[in-house]
């Protein structure tokens, strides 16, 4: 056995107990005190601060734009969703598509607590290198079998940890799969702050501003889309939802 020379022994010890405390902190953070606790406060804070914005008057009538077309598809960017879910109409039914990782239950149970279901699983991965054993597929039926039963799907398109702000491969498979448009979404507010560190540029809305929720036109896959047919629609649904993100950071008056 080689042993560890005496000027290793230190950073050896210390890489230890740093180990030992992320391992703690992670059980820490997946205890059942900790995530139905952060949850209600998370929530809590969540409603408090959308409240605490009003509507300018720039967004989207849902009802109007999606006459005839529910349920649907709503397609969101990663770390621009917070407070979506307490935007959609209350009188409409929707689920969301949120990771099995024991680091996501807590946005679960926020969804939950926000009056939408949740879905576990991993939907916007490549088809080749889809992760069957976080659910993909699984997922993908389950969400087939929500609209189905008029119930609406919200879905965050760009993959996570992957490039940021380009729909994945599986929003558009669930939109051909099941002949339900992809509805891309934007919400913004006049105060908030981006975590330019973050990969995905995560935007904390902060209260006591203004805010505008943007919908664009349903997008449609065709059931029998090809390839190339279906790159194109994540083209689409990129460039849409890139579009209205723009058009509500510009509403409550400032640039993405």
């Amino acid at each position: 056995m080689i042993k560890p020379d005496a000027d290793s022994a230190p950073q050896l010890r210390q890489l230890g107990e740093t180990f030992t405390r992320r391992r703690l902190s992670k059980r820490l953070l997946q205890s059942e005190l900790v995530q139905r606790t952060g949850s209600a406060l998370i929530g809590w804070a969540l409603g408090a601060i959308w409240r605490s914005n009003r509507d300018n008057g720039t967004s989207t009538d849902w009802e109007t734009m999606l006459d005839g077309e529910w349920p649907a598809i709503f397609a969101l960017w990663h770390g621009q969703h917070l407070l979506v879910p307490y935007a959609s109409p209350s009188d409409r039914k929707f689920t969301s598509l949120v990771s099995r990782s024991a680091d996501a239950e807590i946005n679960a149970r926020v969804l939950t607590r926000a009056g939408i279901d949740v879905i576990r699983g991993s939907g916007g991965r490549e088809s080749s290198r889809t992760d069957t054993g976080k659910g993909g597929v699984k997922a993908l039926i389950s969400m087939r079998t929500a609209l189905k039963r008029g119930v609406n799907v919200v879905m965050i398109a760009d993959i996570s940890k992957g490039e940021p702000r380009r729909a994945g491969e599986g929003i558009v498979t669930l939109a051909k799969i099941s002949g339900r448009p992809i509805v891309p979404v934007a919400l913004a507010t006049s105060r908030r702050r981006v975590l330019e560190r973050t990969w995905d540029k995560t935007t904390i809305n902060l209260p006591f501003g203004t805010r505008s929720v943007r919908l664009a036109p349903p997008i449609y896959v065709d059931p029998k889309a090809g390839e190339q047919e279906m790159a194109d629609a994540r083209l689409r649904v990129t460039a849409e939802l890139n579009r209205v993100t723009e058009e509500a950071m510009r509403a409550v008056g400032g640039a993405t």
